[in-house]
């Protein structure tokens, strides 16, 4: 129906640490395709082809991922309406999208442009300033103030620039002008628009869902009941707007084409959002935005993510159904650096139930991976006495994994399948770490190890996880004085457990049996040990290898994790 606009090249991938091999593509100069005649089938975009596949709602498949310029992607996204405290549903699905742009960006070198909508004006914040007895603009001000907070207290990278609706009420009644004069809309006497879906044939329904919609109910002066609203008019002391068709506001879906359209023009990479957003929200977008520009493709790529679940519970996490938890709250028990891990250890693609037992699953990989860490360092540092370190195998381990990592999150930001190659990486590590009480001489391998832990750093921090800075392992923004202190206390005691484990000297008379310790300073062991004992339930695990301690801060609230790792790891003095 609408001539699609043909681009051209082809890119290639950027990998961090020597892995380019793994993602590289060959530079081809490509042009938009497509099979078939139905207004529904996906063209394949004309561009640069970065070498990685995504799933792509539009296709229901997987397809190879081509951008319009060369190592630059146009990402929009829609983002919260602001009326209440934003929860871990809305979180999982920014996290999410946040942990896709980080992986084009941080390991591939792409530049995303991202642009997101601030929903600031909408029936449910009308209704909660009536119930408030303050001005609409208040609700949304106030909320969109803690929805930015919330996200980057969840280290969300802010979008380059956030759009408000009501900043953009002007654009939005000159968009749905153009709609009108393109054939593709209608006013009613009343003062309603709605978009004429009859006239776009069969380019309606490309997510689905769109055969068995009964369409947006309350209104009968519809031409099609599946017409939805692009103009409204304002009812009794809600706000308003002037327009050519009296005094309203938008509807909803045409304020995400609008800005959209605002900031990328006619063609767009990826939009993303909820899976629930798919139909009708995105499925209306796409219509107006290509009825707008007479397009064939606007969008070239639909990401979703799958919904957030209380354990248990087949309904999503949501406000309505009163079942969900604030960010705030979430913060309280866990770590941003813990819910990241927890995302990473699903396809941002599936639904996630969320529990105490998933956060617990989370909260242990972060601390066997920062376990590993410490005693990486202290085997470093010669703290850590060990057999022969097989080297060699090490390397090996070290570089399958870099591959394996760059593979799977070329292949759809696969994060499990990347997590779980970097999990192997450390077991192997951690069974050629096994603490021997003396050193037979041989020849140490630090190098390996201090290559596995700038991976490790690098491979977390393409996912927004910093374990070296975080604030958690700092305890609560001293990090520094806290790290001193420890630092003291455990020298302390590793003077006094020496002097408490020196031996008596060897008995006289041609006796075999071995010196043994003095008994007035057994008390002083039992000391030593009850100290070390109460200090891991506060995120102090101390460590005694041999006449040796090292210590380690652990990561969120350690309770019963940090007690079964010294139970596990432990020499007991006594």
């Amino acid at each position: 129906m609408w001539r699609h606009p043909v681009g051209s090249a082809l890119g290639k991938a950027k990998v961090f640490h020597g892995v380019r091999s793994a993602a590289q593509s060959v530079r081809t100069r490509l042009s938009g395709s497509c099979c078939g005649v139905s207004g529904k089938t996906w063209i394949r975009p004309a561009g640069f082809d970065t070498g990685l596949k995504t799933f792509n709602s539009l296709t229901k498949q997987q397809e190879p991922l081509i951008l319009a310029r060369e190592g630059v992607a146009t990402w929009y996204s829609c983002g919260p309406t602001v009326y209440d405290h934003a929860h871990l549903g809305h979180a999982c699905s920014y996290v999410r999208f946040d942990i896709l742009q980080r992986i084009l960006t941080k390991l591939f070198g792409i530049t995303v442009i991202h642009a997101m909508v601030i929903t600031d004006i909408d029936d449910k914040i009308i209704k909660r300033s009536w119930e408030e007895n303050v001005s609409p603009s208040i609700i949304s001000s106030t909320y969109e103030d803690e929805f930015k907070k919330d996200m980057l207290s969840l280290k969300v990278i802010p979008p380059a620039v956030y759009l408000r609706v009501t900043d953009n009420v002007h654009h939005i009644v000159a968009f749905i002008e153009r709609i009108i004069q393109n054939g593709h809309a209608y006013a009613t006497k009343e003062g309603d628009v709605f978009f004429d879906i009859r006239s776009i044939g069969d380019r309606y329904g490309k997510f689905g869902g769109a055969s068995d919609s009964q369409g947006e109910p309350g209104n009968t002066n519809k031409r099609d009941a599946r017409d939805f609203a692009l103009w409204k008019p304002s009812k009794p002391q809600e706000p308003y707007w002037e327009s050519p068709w009296g005094r309203g506001r938008p509807g909803w879906h045409i304020e995400c084409s609008t800005i959209a359209s605002s900031v990328f023009g006619s063609q767009l990479d990826i939009h993303s959002g909820g899976i629930d957003l798919a139909f009708p929200h995105h499925e209306n977008e796409v219509a107006q935005s290509e009825a707008y520009h007479q397009c064939g493709q606007w969008a070239n790529y639909f990401l979703h993510s799958g919904h957030l679940h209380l354990k248990g519970s087949a309904e999503k996490m949501s406000k309505s159904l009163k079942n969900y938890i604030t960010i705030k709250d979430f913060l309280q028990s866990y770590s941003a650096n813990e819910f990241r891990m927890f995302c990473l250890l699903a396809k941002y693609r599936s639904a996630i139930d969320y529990s105490d037992n998933s956060m617990l699953e989370a909260r242990i990989s972060l601390g066997t991976i920062s376990t590993f860490i410490h005693d990486a360092q202290a085997y470093m540092k010669g703290q850590l006495q060990c057999s022969p370190v097989q080297e060699a195998f090490l390397w090996e381990r070290l570089a399958e994994t870099k591959s394996s990592v760059v593979k799977a999150l070329a292949e759809d930001f696969n994060t499990p399948r990347a997590v779980s190659a970097l999990m192997n990486m450390v077991y192997h590590a951690n069974c050629q770490l096994q603490p021997v009480s003396k050193s037979c001489g041989a020849a140490r391998s630090p190098a390996v190890f201090a290559a596995m832990i700038s991976y490790i750093r690098d491979f977390l921090d393409v996912f927004g996880i910093d374990l070296l800075h975080s604030k958690e392992a700092g305890g609560v923004g001293h990090g520094g004085s806290l790290e001193g202190v420890v630092e003291q206390l455990t020298r302390f005691r590793s003077e006094v457990r020496e002097f408490a484990l020196a031996r008596q000297d060897p008995p006289t008379g041609g006796s075999t049996s071995k010196p043994g310790l003095y008994k007035e300073r057994l008390p002083l062991l039992k000391a030593c040990d009850t100290l070390r004992d109460s200090l891991a339930p506060f995120g102090v695990l101390i460590k005694d290898r041999g006449a040796t301690s090292t210590w380690e801060i652990t990561q969120g609230k350690p309770g019963k994790r940090g007690q079964s790792v010294q139970n596990k790891d432990q020499e007991t003095s006594s």
